[in-house]
């Protein structure tokens, strides 16, 4: 499929010659920070020097005073107190984060993880129950509870208190619980919306101990949770959380929790250069697999664990619902994508809603970004789940799948989810209606451009340009992550010099070795992209956008290119 280049705005350029002057970078890094919204010595200082003393003040978020005042009342009464989260990597790790810190302070504990399948996301009815029958008074709901007006009512008739910790989108009402914290609830002044479930959880119990003396180098030994929630959840790595990433990637490379420390070994992560980036695709992924096969709750035993046997133990488990949980993705986005290019009626329309009852729930979102990524229309990918169908979305760049979805929502039993992403439960005799309107939608609002994937890259370099400073500086960037992701250069009129070769079990990758127009020379590998040998080894000039990252072999460390895509001349756009 044929793709585009964007290049971002370069910026203001007097900010840009302001802060090459101020801290003595060269253009392209001025251009990189200008982008990332930073305009002076100090906000350059704050980014690439981040300080645990520049954590926001927790009391600055609505009913905060509240949640903490509610929370020191069960501690003083010996009240049971239930950790409630969703079954995915943000709600596991919220529930071990606020367990183990509680683990420390009080003995009546418990923990509850809702069933994917039987309950849905969320807090539950069953949950509500489960708190009472186990005597539980106290609820701290993780993750989730802003929309669940008529479940905290429930609880309230049960005489249950709720403390909500959510990141999510407010309804129109605000549920009646104790304590409702949510920074992006509209009456809510508290500086920074982009906390992750964790991250409010956390906040919680940095209020919690800033009100009762407890050192912050408690809560502080739990906060690799935080990062590998922030990175999981795919929130912006930007403002509080960068420092709470920073650090928590810190903890985790020299002193992760026991749990998380399984789960590293059995990835195969080594030393300590763990990134956002082995979060996003070797922890979360295991973590996340417990609630897609089995149950959520043995995330949280292995989180939790503080037996290093028992953690192994537990991670391996959780390592072989990974597998089942790859054999299950592999198989249904074959069998999608087999369908799909069978049938005609898929290649002629501008949506994509595919349905088969004997898929697996827990990977159809999944399987959903499979498609995506291989047709580049929105997608729903949708099986059946307790007499109705049940499924995913997904959704292109700049496309509102939200509001498509909410175009068809007469023939939905219930949705929810965001421009980019939706969850959705219809009857098994609509879905043929709904195909129908959800194409109808798309057809008359996508717009041509959303149609052709892009690359998004930050500027144009020279090879010159990439010293050693240069990667230095680049390299101190990190934590990466939505809103400051790794830079992506553009360097055009590439040749190869001769030394390109094909390598992997079945020749599809490349390693290159380029040189640009001045005769600079540029080692990269390039995954997936074997296809476009032909026209390299015939000098073909092209244009590739890559990412750089060090290369180490057999102790020497050089920089290379990780080439992500090739344009030849007649391809170029941007």
């Amino acid at each position: 499929m044929q793709k585009k280049i964007f290049l971002k705005p370069k910026g203001n350029e007097e900010t840009i010659s302001h802060l090459q002057e101020v801290l003595s970078v060269d253009r392209p890094i001025s251009v990189i920070l200008t982008q990332r919204g930073i305009t002076g010595f100090d906000e350059a200082k704050d980014f690439f020097r981040p300080e645990l003393k520049n954590l926001l003040d927790p009391f600055l978020m609505k009913d905060m005073n509240k949640a903490v005042e509610r929370l020191e009342k069960a501690i003083q009464k010996n009240e049971k107190i239930l950790v409630y989260g969703d079954y995915d990597v943000d709600g596991t790790t919220s529930v071990a984060l606020v367990y183990s810190f509680l683990r420390g302070k009080h003995n009546s504990l418990d923990y509850y993880i809702p069933d994917r399948y039987s309950e849905g996301y969320g807090i539950s009815f069953k949950g509500i129950d489960y708190a009472k029958e186990t005597g539980a008074s106290l609820v701290i709901a993780l993750d989730c509870g802003i929309k669940a007006v008529e479940k905290i009512e429930y609880a309230n008739s049960k005489g249950i208190d709720f403390i909500i910790c959510d990141h999510h989108t407010a309804g129109d009402k605000i549920p009646n619980a104790i304590a409702v914290l949510d920074p992006k609830r509209p009456d809510c002044d508290y500086p920074f919306k982009e906390l992750s479930g964790c991250g409010v959880g956390f906040k919680l119990l940095q209020a919690f101990s800033n009100r009762n003396s407890i050192s912050f180098d408690y809560l502080y030994s739990f906060i690799d949770l935080v990062a590998v929630s922030i990175a999981s959840d795919i929130v912006p790595v930007i403002g509080e959380n960068r420092i709470l990433t920073y650090f928590g990637l810190k903890k985790l490379n020299e002193n992760p929790l026991k749990g998380l420390n399984a789960i590293k070994k059995i990835a195969g992560i080594n030393g300590t250069s763990m990134t956002v980036s082995d979060c996003v695709f070797k922890i979360g992924p295991r973590i996340n697999a417990a609630g897609r096969i089995k149950s959520g709750k043995e995330a949280v035993s292995l989180l939790i664990s503080e037996d290093i046997q028992k953690a192994k133990e537990f991670g391996e488990q959780i390592d072989l619902y990974n597998t089942d949980r790859k054999n299950f993705d592999r198989n249904i986005t074959h069998e999608a994508l087999r369908e799909m290019g069978n049938n005609i009626d898929f290649r002629n329309k501008k949506s994509t809603v595919i349905y088969n009852k004997d898929w697996h729930k827990g990977v159809v979102g999944i399987v959903a970004s499979r498609l995506t990524e291989t047709y580049y229309r929105p997608t729903v990918v949708l099986t059946e789940s307790n007499g109705f169908a049940a499924g995913s979305a997904r959704s292109v760049a700049d496309f509102n799948l939200y509001k498509a979805i909410d175009s068809c929502s007469h023939l939905l039993e219930n949705f929810g989810g965001h421009t980019f992403a939706a969850g959705l439960t219809l009857k098994i005799e609509n879905i043929q209606k709904f195909t129908e309107c959800f194409e109808k939608y798309v057809s008359e609002n996508i717009t041509e451009a959303q149609q052709i994937p892009i690359v998004e890259t930050d500027i144009e370099l020279n090879f010159y340009d990439i010293t050693p400073k240069f990667f230095r500086i680049i390299k101190q960037l990190a934590p990466f992550g939505p809103g400051n992701m790794s830079p992506v250069f553009v360097t055009k009129n590439i040749l190869d010099t001769g030394k390109t070769s094909p390598v992997g079990k079945n020749k599809e990758h490349l390693k290159m070795e380029m040189t640009d127009s001045e005769g600079n020379i540029l080692s990269g590998i390039g995954f997936s992209l074997a296809h476009n040998l032909k026209k390299i080894k015939e000098k073909v000039p092209f244009t590739i956008c890559y990412s750089l990252e060090e290369n180490n072999f057999r102790g020497e460390i050089t920089i290379q290119a990780m080439v992500k895509e090739i344009f030849f001349e007649d391809e170029q756009s941007e």
